[in-house]
């Protein structure tokens, strides 16, 4: 039988529903507080956040990746800030001193167009 954990009594417990997560939530009728003895976890597992993370990294859109992961985008959104607030701030230095380091092309066009708008 279930036991408060208020008044620590086992008799005079009675079922009162259950609770979102799907957990038996019990009501104590000497304390009157509400309790369940066993809860579930609810949320999403790691697993999850790990695979809806790595799909928006991957180039996907946090709707796209949220939606191919089964999970909210607002949980993503919030899962992919606290991934960000977890990295480091400064970038790790090599273990030996560089010798070639390369640059990518960068091309920017500041002229003008070659026709004027109509509008």
């Amino acid at each position: 039988m279930a036991q408060c954990p208020h008044c620590l009594r086992t008799d005079e417990q009675v079922k009162n529903g259950k609770t979102a997560a799907g957990s038996q939530l019990y009501r104590c009728k000497v304390c009157r507080r509400k309790y369940t003895p066993e809860p579930q976890a609810h949320g999403y597992d790691q697993a999850t956040r790990q695979r809806a993370i790595r799909l928006a990294l991957d180039g996907n859109s946090q709707r796209q990746a949220a939606r191919h992961a089964g999970v909210s985008h607002g949980s993503l959104a919030n899962w992919l800030k606290q991934y960000a607030d977890e990295l480091p701030t400064t970038l790790p230095l090599p273990d030996q001193p560089v010798e070639v380091a390369e640059q990518d092309e960068l091309f920017t066009f500041l002229g003008e167009k070659k026709t004027k708008s109509t509008s």
